[in-house]
């Protein structure tokens, strides 16, 4: 998945960056409003973390300008701590808030939670046909057999698995795995999907080369 973090403390910045990549995100971070919003128009992305206060405005404001026609989640980072900080950041079109400091598995659960709610589930789990693949866990189980995936493996399935059936491009697949300073080309998707297809291949879930195009999961 791919997060963008607004935040302009370099040190909180630097250690969320580091615990969500240690989960395998890829994270673009922002120290402005107005390099997050070069982003925003640059790609999309499956979550944003941002703060309240920058240096060039404020996160809240921000919000509500892109809210307009902005689909993606949002989780507010705040030091205030007062109901009506938190009820204003909720009704400018925020999903969901965090007062600093946070503990990074608070962090990381919200953002479970908040992913999930946009999916449409009721939790974690996600079923490929008969096989049930678990990111929480980092695991898919068909009956009694399971396998573990290396966090790479595991959003590269995410991927594949919220968007079932369709033909996805190393391009596109680039894009939700690594952030813009990853040095790494193409030739790692190959790598990664041949990892995975090895593993998934074994509980009935086939990934498909459509020559040309790209990659398709079909689960049995």
């Amino acid at each position: 998945m791919r997060y963008l973090l607004v935040e302009d403390n370099e040190q909180l910045a630097e250690a969320v960056v580091n615990r969500l990549e240690l989960d395998g995100h890829a994270i673009d971070h922002a120290a402005s409003l107005a390099a997050a919003q070069d982003c925003l128009n640059a790609t999309e992305y499956d979550l944003i973390l941002l703060d309240v206060m920058l240096p060039d405005g404020d996160g809240r404001a921000f919000l509500a300008d892109n809210r307009v026609h902005l689909e993606t989640p949002v989780i507010v980072l705040t030091a205030r701590s007062q109901v009506s900080d938190r009820v204003g950041a909720l009704d400018q079109g925020a999903d969901d808030y965090i007062t600093k400091p946070f503990d990074f598995s608070e962090l990381e659960a919200r953002c479970r939670a908040v992913l999930r709610r946009r999916g449409g589930a009721a939790k974690n789990e996600i079923a490929l046909g008969d096989v049930i693949f678990d990111p929480t866990a980092g695991t898919i189980r068909s009956g009694t057999d399971t396998v573990e995936l290396r966090n790479r493996e595991l959003r590269l399935l995410e991927v594949f698995a919220r968007h079932p059936g369709q033909i996805l491009s190393k391009s596109q697949l680039m894009d939700r795995l690594f952030s813009y300073d990853a040095d790494v080309t193409e030739n790692a998707i190959e790598v990664y999907v041949g990892r995975l297809r090895k593993k998934v291949g074994q509980m009935g879930v086939r990934i498909e080369t459509v020559r040309g195009l790209g990659y398709r999961m079909e689960a049995s």
